[in-house]
């Protein structure tokens, strides 16, 4: 881990900022802000309209002076100063008031594999400028770990699997600490840019940005398998008039456009059983992979990773929130380290 569990005890706040929603669990009140990582801004005054939910229902249907951005970028905080404005806002005055009466407030973070000291940098500064005197780093590969119940302590190999919305990050875990672990960038957003183009470039359909989830519910049931719905009605704007238009769109041709991207994924995931001894190996194809994350839940994601690998496959109970919720029980102290006594002689 990157911090021992004692300093992580001593803090009061975690805050998961994710690529695509904004997790804050606050010691003694559990899980308290849950929000897309969206903000909306008037750019001729600069006062900030929306955060959230209602943020991103604004997506693609504002007026020219009210701009929507993320301030947050692939797991990193690429606007600092909006992330705070859009923190402040998700925490209400009440509970920031809450926080201010802490003497010396500390706050944990996730942050993505092998972030670069910038990306840690601009996270650590975000919640500094909330009043943090502290801010502890934990690799979300760790912290997703222990939110869906992973032995990760033992000495016993846990491979876990972070399906993100910009990456997606795979590891293999034992004795607490990452044996070996791979990011790949590619996850929900991408496999949304897949079903946009493909509907582009086949049927000269523009899509809504709000329509590609739509688009995966139909794929629902059995999802990327061949079993799912034959087809589903997709409503957009016709390339060439720019009118309104309706298509039937074939689901196994948009299974293809889904499948080209997780190639990356799969091969991410050769890649780090290549890279891990045999012992550990051996213990994986009786535990197999955990998936969390939000593009988890990708309906027959999890089948087409047991068919490409062989390995049991599982989603966790709650895959969304698996980080902060691991980043809690780190706070509130449920974690106990295994204790390794030398031998005497």
């Amino acid at each position: 881990m990157t911090v021992s569990l004692e300093q992580l005890r001593r803090c009061h706040v975690a805050v998961d900022l994710g690529a695509a929603r904004t997790r804050v669990y606050v010691k003694g009140a559990g899980l308290v802000v849950d929000e897309p990582s969206v903000a909306a801004v008037n750019t001729r005054t600069g006062a900030l309209i929306a955060v959230g939910t209602f943020a991103e229902r604004m997506t693609g249907r504002t007026p020219d002076y009210i701009r929507v951005v993320r301030p947050v970028s692939g797991g990193t905080v690429v606007d600092i100063e909006m992330a705070q404005r859009m923190l402040r806002h998700l925490l209400g005055e009440k509970l920031r008031r809450a926080l201010r009466r802490k003497p010396r407030l500390r706050a944990a973070a996730c942050t993505p594999h092998d972030a670069d000291p910038l990306a840690q940098r601009a996270t650590v500064e975000t919640l500094v400028g909330l009043g943090a005197r502290r801010v502890e780093l934990v690799d979300t590969l760790i912290a997703a770990a222990v939110g869906c119940g992973l032995p990760v302590e033992q000495p016993t190999a846990t491979m876990i699997m972070v399906c993100g919305a910009a990456a997606t990050q795979v590891a293999v875990l034992s004795l607490g600490s990452i044996v070996t672990a791979e990011r790949i960038p590619v996850g929900g957003e991408a496999i949304d840019h897949a079903i946009v183009q493909h509907l582009r470039h086949a049927h000269e359909l523009m899509l809504p940005s709000q329509a590609v989830r739509p688009l995966q519910l139909a794929l629902h049931g059995n999802g990327i398998t061949p079993d799912g719905p034959a087809s589903t009605l997709i409503h957009g704007r016709d390339v060439a008039t720019g009118l309104a238009r309706s298509v039937q769109v074939d689901t196994a041709a948009v299974r293809d456009a889904i499948f080209t991207p997780l190639t990356a994924v799969l091969d991410g995931i050769g890649k780090v059983l290549r890279d891990c001894p045999p012992d550990l190996v051996a213990d994986l194809t009786d535990r197999g992979i955990m998936m969390v994350g939000g593009s988890a839940l990708l309906p027959g994601l999890d089948q087409m990773l047991r068919d490409a690998t062989g390995m049991p496959v599982a989603i966790a109970e709650r895959p969304d929130v698996c980080a902060v919720l691991g980043l809690g029980a780190m706070l509130e102290g449920k974690i106990a380290p295994m204790v390794l006594n030398p031998l005497a002689g």
